[in-house]
């Protein structure tokens, strides 16, 4: 092996990577499954992937190739040579409706580029997921109904065969290949378990074979006209039964979807949807009234925000199904079997009478139009998971259905195929596997001669091994590697990834991470583990994966408890000492002109220098206004470097009717100690401040917070850190400044146009919907930056973080802020306002300095 990867390094133009993080953050897909890696290569050139599976082929060392790794089944985690398409091979050209690309090109990138055409199928991963993975695994989406599965939509294939052979698919050498009989596979358009024998061309007999036959190299792909318009009708059913019986009445549409309330009630807002507990997500182009007329429960939506926004409860499925409404975890495993729309209804009946009888949960949703379901259940997957799988089969088989309708077969359902396909068929599957591969050296163990479904599973193979908490072992294995964090735009998470590009800096390689450390097979050294100490350097705590990860990981709380341990007993770095004990330093004044300038001794980037204190807010405002009471919370920033923020809030407040009160002492929520992993010390610090606030909590006046970060952590962060009745009630007594301010606002004269750069902290944990509503009541006419502006607390300051830090800024906030150059810049957070006035010449104020500006003026 030592001299295979040394040919590799020299022969190979990629990345070769066979340290332990690599191979940690490669052993996984998104499916139930753990394969170590000997070695991952991210060849550079097409060329580079020709050397790579010579060696490999000399070598005799098994051959994964991967895209985004969002395959559900297993498809793309291996134990020997895993070459990742995805971090260079991603260009493609158009040219009318063909385009040619690269393995791992990116669908979203396709389509956005492609004018008037797209290409038709879209799985929920469409954000991330590469034309390669779609092609192996013969990828569908909510629009097959309309265009096809990807066999249908591929016009030709450039492919590898680990013997050298590089041929296109339209242009094939002699190849051994094995009749078949039609009446072997079943007559549905969603069939991809198995292979494609009777498919009309070779281009399409190797679209979903899973990497086991060729490799890819490149693809050209037929694109379709996009509709000149979408209409979402909604329609709503009294359960998900009755949903599915009327699928078949639907006719023309561009996509028919079907959720239920299960996955309804995972969302953090609950839409507004039909009356119902099921519905059918139904897109057209022309006569909506149609559908509509279906049921009497329907809603017809025109506007796109408005279709997206429910879209995206349906693309999230994969995650939200992940968590039963209890907590309890639910898996992957029967994830997408296909059967004839018409046998739909009768189908779930019957599935969900096989999960009581193996008294089991699920929550089921996916594409009804096509009668493809996908659910997530609540396995004990030591126990009971093959036999479950072995009567799902056959019940799905006894419908005239196949084992997968999108997801392929994998690791979770090669070793059924035989329940769906006579023996002949099987046979004949190893005879065409062998026309490409006779060493079964590609994927081996998946289709052909398959390995146990029950084998190699990711929690039974690799549980927890080295000392933590419970809940801490079950967040690290939250992550189910939907990638959504593998996102380039659009919410916040992941913005150090988003800069990199490397795995180990997304929401999901930080997670898997986290997971192979506490299991200790692979990541050596526990809680010392230098490479999780490396992916986590550069997690900003922005906790914007809190929010956008459709399960809920919580970097930011993760990395927290992570540098609690890791230092333990320990020094820690100087920054951790001068950032996380800032308000220490401020009490005592120890924060000023002359300090400020000596941050580079104490871990600080020599590019900033540390705000330098005034006269504390606690000592400016006294009580004032009369009506309800209410109390300012001075957090550290606003108390000790922007009192003004203070005063205008204060004034604002008095204005509405409210009597503005502030506690005579300093006052801290322990943020600073928790986000550098100082956990007791922040515990301390809150307790001693919720006690202090107790006479005002108690009598349940409201608690303003002005920082978006202090006011989340008090909210929802301090509850989880301790169980004194006072930091309780503090949270319960904790408002933003617009949640409180916003029912008492009349409406302002104005219309100027603002830049509103929205709190990360506040984008996961408060919401921006009171903000909006205050804006719009101000007659501000705001263009919201949700992108994290990159400072993120203590990150920005620190050493090593400067140029991660500007280009998280150059995202989306610096963008905006030139394209709106006259506009009125408002963040609430210190962090934001700092790297605002560090990267340019505006000057940002707080939503309560602009209103003060605007009731000063009404006044």
């Amino acid at each position: 092996m030592r001299a295979f990867l040394d040919h590799l390094r020299r022969d190979v133009d990629g990345d070769v990577l066979d340290d332990p993080a690599s191979r940690a953050l490669y052993s996984a897909d998104a499916s139930n499954y753990r394969h170590v890696p000997r070695v991952v290569v991210r060849p550079r050139t097409t060329d580079a992937v020709v050397a790579a599976v010579a060696l490999a082929a000399e070598h005799r060392v098994p051959i994964t190739s991967r895209g985004a790794g969002t395959s559900i089944a297993g498809n793309a985690c291996g134990t020997g040579l895993v070459i990742d398409f995805s971090r260079y091979l991603t260009s493609f050209e158009i040219s009318g409706d063909r385009a040619v690309a690269q393995p791992g090109a990116v669908l979203d990138r396709i389509n956005a580029n492609a004018g008037e055409y797209l290409f038709g199928p879209d799985p929920s991963t469409h954000s991330r997921c590469t034309i390669g993975g779609m092609i192996g695994n013969n990828a569908c989406g909510a629009h097959s109904v309309k265009w096809g599965k990807t066999s249908e939509n591929v016009a030709n294939l450039d492919v590898l065969t680990v013997d050298g052979r590089r041929f296109d698919t339209t242009n094939p050498p002699a190849l051994a290949l094995p009749s078949h009989d039609p009446a072997w596979f079943p007559r549905l358009s969603r069939r991809v378990s198995g292979y494609a024998l009777d498919a009309p061309t070779l281009t399409q007999q190797l679209v979903g074979t899973e990497g086991t036959c060729v490799v890819l190299l490149g693809a050209e792909l037929k694109l379709v006209r996009r509709p000149e318009r979408r209409v979402l009708v909604v329609l709503g059913f009294a359960d998900t039964y009755e949903a599915a019986d009327q699928v078949v009445q639907i006719e023309d549409a561009l996509a028919i979807e079907g959720l239920n309330e299960s996955l309804v009630h995972s969302v953090r807002t609950r839409p507004d949807l039909p009356d119902g507990r099921s519905w059918l997500f139904v897109e057209v182009e022309d006569h909506p009234e149609r559908v509509a007329a279906i049921t009497k429960n329907s809603m017809t939506i025109h506007d796109p925000a408005h279709q997206r926004a429910l879209w995206r409860i349906r693309e999230d499925g994969a995650g939200l199904a992940t968590r039963m409404a209890d907590g309890s975890e639910a898996w992957s495993g029967w994830e997408d079997a296909a059967v004839p729309p018409e046998r739909l209804g009768a189908y779930l009946r019957e599935f969900d009478q096989l999960l009581t009888g193996h008294g089991r949960r699920g929550v089921t949703y996916g594409h009804y139009g096509e009668g493809c379901i996908h659910v997530r259940i609540d396995f004990d997957l030591a126990h009971g998971y093959r036999e479950f799988l072995q009567d799902a089969a056959d019940l799905v088989v006894s419908h005239g259905g196949s084992l997968s309708g999108e997801h392929g077969d994998g690791q979770a359902r090669s070793e059924l195929l035989s329940r769906m396909y006579p023996p002949a068929a099987i046979r004949a599957f190893g005879e065409f596997k062998r026309a490409f591969d006779p060493s079964n050296l590609l994927n081996p163990g998946r289709i052909v001669d398959p390995v146990k479904l029950d084998d190699d599973l990711r929690i039974v193979v690799a549980p927890p091994r080295i000392p933590t908490r419970a809940e801490f072992a079950n967040d690290t294995r939250r992550c189910v590697g939907v990638g959504k964090c593998l996102n380039t735009h659009g919410g916040v998470m992941c913005p150090s990834y988003r800069v990199t590009r490397e795995e180990k800096h997304s929401t999901r390689g930080r997670a898997r991470l986290l997971f192979e450390m506490l299991n200790g097979g692979v990541v050596k050294g526990g809680w010392r583990s230098a490479e999780v100490a490396e992916a986590l350097d550069l997690c900003l705590g922005c906790k914007g994966c809190k929010r956008d990860c459709p399960v809920d990981v919580d970097m930011a709380s993760y990395k927290a408890e992570f540098l609690q341990e890791h230092y333990k007993r320990r020094l820690r770095p100087r920054s951790h000492y001068v950032m996380g004990w800032l308000p220490t330093w401020l009490k005592y004044g120890l924060v000023n002109k002359v300090t400020a300038k000596l941050g580079r001794f104490a871990g600080i980037t020599p590019e900033r220098e540390l705000p330098t204190q005034t006269t504390r807010l606690v000592r400016q405002l006294h009580p004032t206004g009369e009506g309800e009471p209410v109390l300012l919370f001075p957090d550290t920033f606003t108390n000790h470097f922007e009192p003004g923020v203070g005063l205008d809030a204060a004034n604002v407040l008095a204005h509405l009717g409210n009597r503005v009160e502030v506690p005579s002492a300093n006052v801290c929520c322990g943020l600073t100690w928790h986000s550098t992993g100082q956990l007791a010390k922040a515990r301390r610090v809150v307790e001693r401040t919720a006690r202090l606030l107790l006479p005002w909590t108690s009598r349940g006046v409201p608690v303003i917070g002005l920082e978006p970060s202090c006011t989340a952590f008090l909210r929802a962060e301090a509850p989880k850190l301790s169980d004194d009745r006072a930091v309780h009630a503090l949270a319960k007594a904790t408002r933003t400044f617009a949640e409180h301010v916003e029912p008492r606002l009349p409406a302002l004269e104005g219309a100027r146009e603002a830049v509103v750069q929205t709190h990360c902290h506040q984008y996961a944990e408060l919401g921006f919907g009171p903000d909006r509503a205050v804006l719009a009541k101000a007659g501000l006419k705001p263009t919201v930056v949700e992108g994290c502006c990159g400072l993120a607390g203590n990150f920005g300051f620190e050493k090593g973080h400067y140029d991660v830090s500007i280009a998280c800024a150059e995202q989306d906030l610096l963008p905006a802020l030139r394209e709106n150059g006259d506009a009125l810049v408002i963040a609430d957070g210190f962090s934001c306002r700092t790297q605002i006035r560090h990267t340019t010449d505006r000057r940002p104020v707080h939503l309560a300095s602009a209103l003060a500006a605007l009731v000063a003026v009404e006044d």
